[in-house]
């Protein structure tokens, strides 16, 4: 019961972060459960088995709101999906030592990308040409979303709006070609990671405080201002992936 009201309390946390922000709910609940000393492969199965709940709601609120280029949600999610499984795979058959500090590494790098989006200034919101360097872009954004817990949004997302791309058909077709991506990446993750049934308390303490946090984190995206957020969320996530990179080396 104490690590399911804790980690209820970490996918609220989480959620409210993601809703407001758009990315962030992965890394945010990949970096505390690594802090709390599960594994990096562990981290990340419990994370994207929550995930596929959360990701499945937002996918149908886009689809009912118009908000995916169907496109472009096809060209994501197939090599997303690619991407993931190869990640997860990887993930599960790397040992630990070695992995971790690629991952927190990673996970500094992504904290760097969620502040620097405080300078960013909006270019506009255009209806672009689907490129096929969309495909690319999701194979790698699949992988490092399993390897780090999370980052399918920020390297995604980020890459398409700063391309110019309508940025409300962009959150919403990358969003809903998460489910796919998250769906697949569990799968492999429940086939290589037979141990992961004793964190069931984790994975539905991650569920239920997501699915609370949800509609709150939808009226805070109204009312808080996003770049200071933006700041505190991303410096907060380098802070402690920053000591365990540095940890691994003592």
């Amino acid at each position: 019961m104490e690590t399911f009201l804790i980690c209820l309390a970490v996918g609220i946390a989480a959620q409210l972060i993601d809703g407001t922000l758009g990315m962030a709910y992965g890394v945010s609940c990949s970096t505390f459960l690594r802090s709390a000393g599960i594994s990096s492969a562990m981290s990340s199965a419990c994370v994207h088995v929550a995930e596929i709940f959360t990701t499945l709601a937002s996918g149908i609120s886009h689809f009912s709101m118009k908000n995916v280029n169907k496109t472009l949600l096809f060209r994501l999610a197939v090599p997303g999906v690619l991407g993931g499984c190869l990640g997860a795979y990887i993930l599960t058959n790397v040992d630990d030592s070695v992995i971790s500090p690629l991952i927190s590494a990673y996970l500094v790098v992504m904290g760097i990308v969620i502040v620097s989006k405080m300078f960013r200034k909006s270019d506009g919101n255009n209806e672009k040409k689907i490129g096929f360097w969309v495909c690319p872009l999701a194979l790698a954004g699949g992988f490092s979303d399993s390897l780090g817990g999370g980052g399918w949004g920020p390297v995604v997302t980020s890459t398409l709006v700063a391309a110019n791309h309508d940025v409300r058909k962009t959150i919403g077709s990358v969003n809903t070609a998460e489910f796919f991506v998250t769906l697949g990446e569990s799968v492999v993750f429940l086939l290589t990671l037979p141990d992961l049934t004793q964190f069931l308390p984790s994975i539905a303490g991650l569920i239920a405080g997501g699915v609370i946090a949800a509609p709150l984190g939808a009226i805070l995206c109204r009312k808080l201002p996003v770049k200071p957020l933006l700041g505190i969320v991303g410096g907060v996530i380098i802070l402690i992936n920053g000591w365990k990179l540095i940890s691994a080396f003592l």
